[in-house]
């Protein structure tokens, strides 16, 4: 009897240890199938993220479609600048006629004139005695500062303006001819400098503060509010994109020339810098464009100007070539084919305030071109005013020259503002290539660098990472119990 409720008791020991067995298992599978929900959304999840990546690189091109106010699409502007306007424009920049600029450097602030900006120690240099300033490029002598003085560079050399003029440097010929749009800047006497703009090449120079913030925050505020959709007239909203899209080559120039080891003397792309002014804001990259193709649209309609102009310093064989590269750029079949309407500005002065406005938008823009005097750096106010002025030259060909109506009045430009519109051309040509070539992968760095899940994504996350905890975590301890 005994060994009979011995066996009945074993036997029962065997069933609750079975059972338990049996729960442990259903407990393990829980905890099993809790995991292979967690690694499920985990797997949802990193599958949508890579969709995404491979959406965006499917649709890599941003800018699509016709530049706004404009009659050409980007592709077609990226691809006739790439192949046509860029290598024609970077050869003629060289040329004598048009690497040569006269420009007043002397620091002359209409606005604040007291403030003792344009003394700034890292942008300032000693103005050249008289004895040794060049004459307007009679004889072919060079002139320069000693490389040794200091006192002339303080700080940042890569602010002061190399003056050296070389054998090659044309005769005078400069003649005065009234721009609405512009101030009078171009007086020949002794406050103005001759410089080689390839020797001066529109890089970082470390003007950065209050006093650069200043007068962007003056262009901006004063001349060209930015404006609200629709509560503007179009012909203010040219002017607004116009200097936007000025600034960002501008920018862009500074970012892809920039000095990224002082100690080393070291140059090179800022790209974190380029993306920050102005590919991370799609506005900005579209004024540039805008701007490119309202420059390029003046160029074409003075076609009869620029082909007959005299490209005159004296040295045959470069003249010739000057002469020979700009009708490639004004008759060249490709562009005229691909563009021929850059921008159409028959639109604008409409109506009977047409003339009125007119009248206070060039008040706005003289006043941008007395604004470059007060930039506090002598390479930066040399851009400045050569960039403004070319813009300026664009204004006045486009809109103060009526061939039809008044075929006796036709287009006259001064030498500076022919170099000036020019060389405004291949800096907003050379801007677009970058824009077109290295945009789209800075960008996609920049945005998976500091890309985050959204609060949806996070959200169903951690809905999930709960649920689990709420099962797992019960069923784990019931079970570490049982061991």
């Amino acid at each position: 009897m005994a060994e009979a409720k011995a066996v009945d008791g074993g036997k029962k020991k065997q069933l609750k240890k079975l059972k338990e067995g049996k729960g442990g298992m259903r407990k393990l599978a829980a905890i099993g199938a809790a995991l292979v929900v967690v690694v499920a959304i985990a797997i949802t999840y990193n599958h949508a993220q890579i969709h995404k990546s491979c959406h965006c690189s499917q649709d890599a091109r941003k800018y699509t479609g016709i530049v706004e106010d404009c009659c050409c699409d980007y592709e077609t502007v990226d691809g006739v600048n790439g192949v046509v306007l860029y290598p024609l424009l970077q050869d003629l920049v060289q040329t004598p006629f048009f690497r040569y600029f006269k420009v007043k450097l002397r620091c002359d602030c209409p606005f604040w004139p007291d403030d003792g900006m344009c003394k700034l120690r890292d942008c300032s240099v000693c103005e050249c005695p008289e004895n040794e300033f060049p004459g307007p490029f009679k004889r072919p002598i060079q002139y320069g500062l000693p490389s040794d003085d200091l006192k002339c560079q303080e700080g940042k050399p890569q602010a002061a303006v190399n003056r050296t003029l070389d054998s090659k440097a044309f005769r005078g010929g400069w003649i005065e001819v009234d721009n609405p749009w512009t101030l009078d800047d171009m007086t020949d006497n002794s406050e103005m400098t001759y410089v080689n703009l390839q020797l001066n090449p529109e890089r970082y120079t470390g003007y950065t503060g209050p006093s650069a913030t200043r007068i962007w925050d003056a262009i901006y505020s004063e001349n060209c509010p930015k404006y609200p959709s629709g509560e503007i007239c179009q012909e203010k909203k040219v002017l607004y994109k116009l200097i936007s899209g000025l600034h960002s080559s501008i920018s862009i120039h500074i970012a892809a020339d920039y000095l990224v080891d002082k100690a080393r003397n070291l140059w090179g792309r800022n790209l974190d810098l380029m993306y920050d002014r102005v590919l991370k804001y799609p506005d900005r990259v579209r004024n540039l464009y805008f701007t490119f193709m309202f420059v390029l649209r003046a160029v074409t309609k003075a076609t009869n100007y620029l082909e007959q102009a005299e490209y005159d310093t004296g040295n045959l064989e470069e003249d010739l070539k000057a002469q020979s590269l700009m009708r490639q750029l004004l008759y060249n079949p490709k562009l005229q084919a691909a563009c021929p309407l850059p921008f159409d500005e028959a639109k604008l002065w409409q109506g009977q305030s047409g003339p009125e406005l007119k009248l206070e938008i060039q008040k706005n823009f003289r006043n941008i071109s007395g604004l470059m005097n007060c930039v506090g750096c002598e390479k930066c106010r040399l851009w400045g005013k050569l960039q403004v002025l070319g813009l300026g030259s664009a204004l006045k060909i486009l809109f103060s020259v009526d061939s039809k109506n008044h075929p006796h009045k036709p287009l006259q430009l001064q030498r500076n503002e022919e170099i000036a519109l020019v060389n405004l051309l291949h800096r907003l040509s050379e801007s677009v290539k970058l824009v077109n070539e290295i945009g789209p992968s800075v960008e996609k760095t920049m945005e998976e660098f500091t890309s985050e899940p959204s609060t949806q994504e996070i959200s169903l996350l951690e809905r999930a990472r709960l649920a689990v905890g709420r099962i797992c975590w019960p069923l784990l301890y019931e079970f570490w119990k049982s061991l």
